[in-house]
C-alpha cells in the first residue's frame, strides 16, 4: 500500500501516478504528512508521497520538519508536477457572488495575486489540501468559492468560474517518495542527496563553516533552508540538497567532514534526480581526482 496526501484529485496523487510500482497496489489517502509517514514507519505502507518544495513558495515546512523529527525514513525517488489552479463554486454562483474562499494555504499563496485582483475583498478559510477545499463547499456554505486542482469537477458536482489563476504559470511543485531505510540505489550521474544539519553552536562563522565543507569539495547546494529546532529562540537546522549520490567521492567526503563539524547529521537519501539532468563536476573534484590524492598520500606514507 502507498500513502498521499488526499482526497482523489491532489497534486499529490498526481505525483503518486508516476510511480511504476505503485500502480496495482492499493492506495491510501490521509489527511496530512504526519499521518503519511506514521503509515511507512508503522508498516501500514511501502512508502509514502509528500510534498517538499514549491518553486514559488520554497519548502514545505511541514515536510521538512516531519522528516527531521521521525527516524528511520528515507526519500527514494523525487518527482515533479505543473501546479496550477482554477476556481470553482457550487452551480449558480457567479464571481460576483464570492466573498469567502476555502484554499489550502500554499495554493492560496500561488493564488493571492489573481485573487487580490479579482476579489479584492474576499476572505479566506484555510483547507488541508486542494481537493478538500473544493469538496467542502458541498458540506457548508461557509465558503463561496474554492481553489482547487484543473479536473476537480470531474469528481465533484462544481462548476468553473475561472480558469488558470496561478500567479506564475511555470509553477511546480517537487514530491518525494519516503521509505522506511533501504538499501541505497547505485548512482546515476544525475542525482540528488538530501540531508538535515544543525550547527554546534551560534558562535559567529559557523553557518560558512559548514558551507566550506561543500564548497571545497566542488559539491553544489540546490537547496538550502533554515528550520528551527524548537528547544530555544535562535536555534536553527538547516534542510539541504546536494547535487550527486553519497558514493560520488566528493559528496562522500564532504559528508565525513560534515558529521566532525556537527553535532547532528540526518542523512535522508540518495536518489535519481526527476529531471535527469546530468551533473557537471569539474575535474579536480571528480571521483579520479580524490582516489588519485589518496594514493598519493598512501605513497608519502609507505614509499614502497
Amino acid at each position: 500500500m502507498y500513502s498521499y496526501l488526499g482526497p482523489a484529485g491532489t497534486f499529490t496523487e498526481a505525483a503518486l501516478r508516476q510511480v511504476p510500482e505503485a500502480a496495482g497496489q492499493p492506495w491510501r489517502s490521509v489527511n496530512n504528512v504526519g499521518e503519511a509517514l506514521d503509515d511507512v514507519v508503522a508498516g501500514r505502507s511501502i512508502a509514502a508521497m509528500i510534498a517538499i518544495e514549491n518553486s514559488v513558495e520554497g519548502g514545505v515546512s511541514a515536510t521538512q520538519d516531519a522528516l527531521a523529527n521521525i527516524p528511520g525514513l528515507r526519500i527514494v525517488g523525487e518527482y515533479l508536477v505543473p501546479v496550477n489552479f482554477v476556481l470553482v463554486a457550487r452551480p449558480g454562483t457567479t464571481l460576483a457572488d464570492v466573498k469567502v474562499i476555502n484554499a489550502h494555504p500554499v495554493a492560496y499563496g500561488q493564488t493571492h495575486l489573481w485573487l487580490d485582483k479579482h476579489l479584492p475583498s474576499h476572505g479566506h478559510i484555510p483547507a488541508t489540501s486542494n481537493v478538500s477545499a473544493a469538496s467542502a463547499l458541498l458540506e457548508s456554505e461557509l465558503a463561496d468559492a474554492a481553489v482547487a486542482p484543473p479536473g476537480i469537477t470531474d469528481h465533484h458536482d462544481l462548476i468553473v468560474l475561472a480558469e488558470s489563476i496561478g500567479d506564475n504559470p511555470n509553477a511546480i511543485t517537487r514530491f518525494v517518495l519516503v521509505s522506511r531505510v533501504a538499501p541505497l540505489p547505485q548512482p546515476t550521474g544525475s542525482d540528488k542527496t538530501s540531508i538535515i544539519v544543525e550547527l554546534p553552536d551560534d558562535t559567529a562563522g559557523r553557518l560558512l563553516e559548514m558551507l566550506e565543507q561543500f564548497a571545497t569539495r566542488g559539491v553544489n547546494m540546490s537547496l538550502l533552508e533554515s528550520r528551527p529546532i524548537g528547544d530555544a529562540l535562535g536555534r536553527y537546522r538547516f534542510v539541504i540538497d546536494l547535487d550527486g549520490h553519497i558514493l560520488d567521492e566528493r559528496v562522500s567526503d564532504a559528508l565525513l567532514g560534515l558529521k566532525r563539524f556537527s553535532p547532528k547529521v540526518i542523512f535522508l537519501g540518495s536518489y535519481p534526480r526527476a529531471d535527469k539532468l546530468p551533473i557537471t563536476v569539474i575535474p579536480r573534484y571528480d571521483n579520479d581526482a580524490f582516489v588519485d590524492a589518496r594514493d598519493w598520500l598512501r605513497g608519502l606514507i609507505d614509499p614502497q
